[in-house]
């Protein structure tokens, strides 16, 4: 039966027979590749997948070579991880001799002895950094993002293990992201971003449709992670997990969205009604984000928490977010 989906190049394909998906399998990414079909509740790795993983075969990663052993090729640094706390939260890395971690400037909480700290311009993560130029090509991009054109480096240069904590900026949880399960590339917000292990690239996403780019809360550009390490975001209040089977739609507030895996789709849609737009609170437009693939969506987007603590200061009440609230203070303070 054509019930099975594969991701290849970033896109949903499918649905198709397992024998069309098993012969696609090498151009998707082989083991690796992402499939869905009967009887699974989330995406899984071809190889994790019993019905696909014994009609695989032999596979290699090039024709005529012997398989890969475990890591080999590995480009990013594999870090251990603790989070602490509960809405105020932390996350402690330990570091191997000779690893990284890089992270923005300022969300250092403490370092052992052993770790040296550098502030670099541009991605250090970026190999084709060449010079001044390639430097300045990839500091650029992070600009473009909303982050800083530096980043800090924390290198363990000890003869034991290290450890080095970076602090959540404000109210909200800690979300680690292990990239090589997501097919190495995650879209986010862009000031989600806390730290990662050394190999993890932070790049720009645009946005193709005008629409998401005028009114999509976060605007024309968003991140681009990618590599094959562990990502450390922090979004605000709670998190909710949603993986979206193929075709089905979630309609969130423009600025819950916290991430995305490459396959999901995502687009505007005006709220609708002349009440709802005026006086919902809501503002005039909801996202949309289509399957297949994981969402990641928080409950306290640090704008509306900001928006709050202004409105309280300045004396207004809980409909600041629509134009009755504007009313009523107007009314309230016409004294």
């Amino acid at each position: 039966m054509n019930e099975w989906y594969l991701i290849e190049n970033g896109q949903s394909v499918g649905p198709i027979t397992l024998d069309a998906l098993v012969a696609r399998l090498p151009a998707a990414g082989g083991p690796q590749a992402m499939v869905y079909g009967p009887g699974m509740t989330n995406w899984s790795a071809a190889a994790q997948v019993p019905a696909v993983a014994s009609r695989m075969g032999g596979f290699r990663s090039a024709p005529g070579a012997p398989p890969l052993p475990p890591g080999a090729g590995r480009r990013a640094d594999v870090i251990d991880y603790e989070i602490f706390g509960n809405e105020m939260q932390y996350v402690e890395v330990t570091l191997d001799p000779g690893e990284m971690a890089l992270a923005e400037p300022g969300g250092m909480m403490f370092m052992e002895p052993g770790i040296v700290m550098q502030t670099v311009f541009g991605d250090p993560s970026a190999p084709q950094q060449q010079g001044f130029l390639g430097k300045l090509m990839t500091a650029g991009k992070r600009m473009v993002t909303g982050e800083s054109l530096f980043m800090s480096t924390f290198t363990n240069q000890g003869h034991g293990r290290q450890k080095i904590a970076f602090a959540a900026p404000y109210p909200g949880k800690i979300i680690p992201i292990h990239l090589e399960q997501h097919q190495g590339e995650l879209i986010c917000q862009k000031d989600s971003f806390l730290a990662a292990a050394r190999g993890v690239s932070i790049a720009i996403a645009f946005q193709k449709k005008i629409g998401v780019a005028l009114f999509g809360g976060e605007g024309f550009i968003m991140q681009r992670l990618t590599g094959e390490g562990i990502a450390l975001l922090h979004a605000g209040g709670t998190i909710m997990e949603r993986v979206l089977q193929p075709g089905e739609t979630l309609r969130v507030d423009t600025g819950c969205i916290v991430a995305m895996q490459r396959s999901v789709q995502y687009d505007i849609q005006f709220t609708g009604g002349f009440k709802n737009s005026l006086f919902g609170g809501e503002g005039l437009f909801l996202a949309t984000v289509t399957g297949p693939g994981k969402v990641w969506l928080q409950s306290l987007p640090f704008a509306r928490l900001a928006g709050r603590v202004l409105a309280n200061a300045s004396g207004r009440g809980k409909d600041e977010g629509s134009v009755l609230g504007n009313l009523g203070g107007f009314l309230g303070n016409s004294d």
